[in-house]
């Protein structure tokens, strides 16, 4: 995924299930608002005194949505109000249970200041009247209005997750929190949150983030050293056997009570791919199945059906595929090592053919055993052969340097227009979904794998869990597990969305109708979960899956560049792939 090692500094957030009408994106827009039409009040009435109790919250909720430290004497200053009359209105705040304070050194002399989950629901939900009410004194408003009966809603999907909250108490950790990334869009949505989120937790936040092989070899590395480097770090879900087996994850029922994540709460595909031996090791950060982007539009003009099968795919790329008027018919992982070894391992999966030998289940495969001490490789196959052809099938109508085309690299093109279809994983749509310049922005659909003959849809499952690591020194393990609780909540979720991610793990982050709005990729990734198309069998986490997937991305990649046949090539990554099981 390109070469990326630099020093991010940001993270995520807080802790507390607080429900709110009103969405969080329109707190800001209120409050600028109310603190306006106050400004117009005072001025057209020229007797009016200041309200301190509004001046004060409104400083306090603009420095919490910012990020900002804000103490009393800060919210004195905002009151517009003397000194006494403010700091006597201040003590009404906090006795009220709008305001609470956090200590901002050891000697507990001095006090940030911080909204409440009461006081942030509040006004939510004033946020949510106050854009109501602007609407239907515009006239745009009745539809909504229906369902709007003294400040509730008969629409259970209108509850909105609130703002995260600062923990009760600021981790206390030496020279602050240490955090191993991928460096991936929804990773890097961090970095702009990175002051709101030490405010959250209380203390200083370093973020490191490697490409996708760099980061396997330095937790790897790390988990070699006496004391870990990081207290947090990033897992790709395939390394899950691999890293709970070589103890480079401590298992997450020995550092936190799992009941404290709300685990039904996550994508079931997601959760469970967790787990190793029946423990989970990591808390889900990203649920990001890879998918396929279509052009909704072009679809359309020309009265084709999203394809659901591998033939109809082939006819659609067939369709579209203009090389001289500079359009491609579909873009894929095609570049050499671990980008097509994923890309081979789906496509098995898109056929029915697991990468190894799986029992069969309902919905799939039993990826849950592939701790079993009989796992054997399955590629050379008349199944997996078929997928090979298909490959070989999509070559014909891809770009002419898909076989340097990885996971941003077949994005790219597609968000400019280029390309009629590309597999990506939802955390690549800000590419076209940020963009209004893009020709995808606002056309794309989004549709798991089409199927082969013997296989069904399938959206095979990636992203990143968040780990301890085993050997992380004892005096920090429970400040960072309160960290990972706060980092995977919902309301922390949903503010990475806000801010530009793609990924929802959790199915009230996906039902969210502020995030809904946002786009539809996430009703369409929850209907999928609910159709059991959400699969992590295509890549079980086999302590070896890392090994093997680059030997298929090597041995494909010649069977692309037509040096190899396309059984040969399996039977050599058979072969490869049974000396990496021994």
């Amino acid at each position: 995924m390109g070469n990326i090692q630099k020093e991010n500094f940001s993270k995520a957030s807080g802790t507390g299930r607080g429900q709110a009408r009103a969405g969080q994106a329109a707190l800001p827009a209120a409050l600028a608002f109310v603190d306006t039409l106050s400004a117009e009040i005072d001025t057209a009435l020229e007797i009016a005194e200041p309200n301190p109790h509004l001046n004060m919250v409104a400083a306090l909720l603009q420095a919490h949505l910012s990020g900002k430290i804000i103490t009393a004497t800060m919210l004195i200053s905002a009151s517009g109000v003397p000194y006494a009359t403010a700091r006597r209105k201040l003590q009404q705040l906090q006795d009220c249970g709008f305001i609470e304070q956090r200590a901002r050194t050891r000697s507990g002399r001095s006090f940030s200041l911080h909204p409440t989950e009461r006081l942030m629901n509040n006004w939510l939900q004033l946020s949510d009247r106050i854009l109501r009410l602007c609407a239907e004194t515009g006239g745009t408003g009745a539809k909504d209005a229906r369902d709007y009966y003294f400040g509730a809603s008969y629409v259970p999907a209108s509850q909105a997750i609130a703002p995260p909250q600062v923990l009760p108490e600021p981790l206390q950790l030496g020279g602050g929190l240490r955090i191993l990334v991928h460096g991936d869009p929804t990773f890097m949505v961090m970095e702009n949150l990175k002051r709101q989120f030490e405010q959250i937790i209380g203390t200083n936040i370093s973020q490191r983030a490697f490409s996708i092989d760099r980061l396997r070899a330095e937790a790897l590395r790390n988990a070699e050293r006496r004391v870990s480097k990081y207290d947090i770090i990033a897992v790709d879900l395939p390394w899950i056997g691999e890293f709970a087996q070589k103890g480079v994850l401590m298992p997450l029922d020995e550092c936190l009570d799992t009941d404290r994540l709300d685990t039904p709460d996550f994508h079931t595909a997601g959760w469970m791919a967790a787990h190793w031996g029946g423990r989970p090791y990591g808390v889900p950060s990203q649920t990001t199945p890879e998918l396929l982007f279509y052009r909704k539009d072009l679809f359309a003009e020309a009265g084709l059906e999203p394809p659901d099968t591998t033939d109809k795919l082939i006819a659609a790329a067939r369709h579209f595929h203009a090389p001289q008027q500079g359009r491609y018919g579909i873009a894929w992982n095609a570049a050499r090592g671990t980008a097509l070894g994923h890309q081979f391992l789906m496509t098995c999966a898109d056929f029915g053919q697991p990468i190894v030998n799986l029992d069969a289940i309902a919905g799939g495969f039993a990826a849950d055993t592939a701790h079993r001490r009989d796992i054997a490789p399955t590629i050379d196959t008349p199944l997996a052969l078929d997928a090979c052809e298909f490959l070989l099938s999509l070559l014909e109508f891809s770009p002419p340097d898909i076989l340097s085309m990885s996971w941003y690299e077949r994005v790219r093109p597609y968000a400019a227009g280029k390309i009629a279809m590309a597999y990506g994983y939802t955390l690549l749509a800000p590419y076209f979904e940020r963009d209004p310049s893009s020709p995808a922005n606002g056309n794309t659909g989004y549709l798991p794998h089409p199927a082969g003959p013997e296989g069904q849809p399938v959206a095979t499952v990636g992203g990143y869990v968040m780990g301890i690591p085993a050997n992380i020194a004892p005096e920090r393990r429970a400040a960072a597990a309160e960290a990972l609780i706060a980092f995977t909540s919902p309301e922390a979720q949903k503010l990475y969305i806000l801010n530009g991610s793609r990924t929802a793990p959790r199915y009230s982050v996906g039902a969210d109708p502020e995030v809904r709005r946002i786009s539809p990729i996430f009703e369409a990734v929850d209907a999928m979960s609910l159709r059991d198309e959400l699969q992590y069998w295509p890549r079980p986490p086999i302590p070896q899956i890392a090994e093997i997937i680059e030997i298929c991305g090597q041995e494909l990649h010649d069977m692309l560049r037509g040096v190899l046949t396309p059984r040969n090539a399996l039977r050599r990554a058979q072969a490869r792939a049974e000396d990496a099981l021994k």
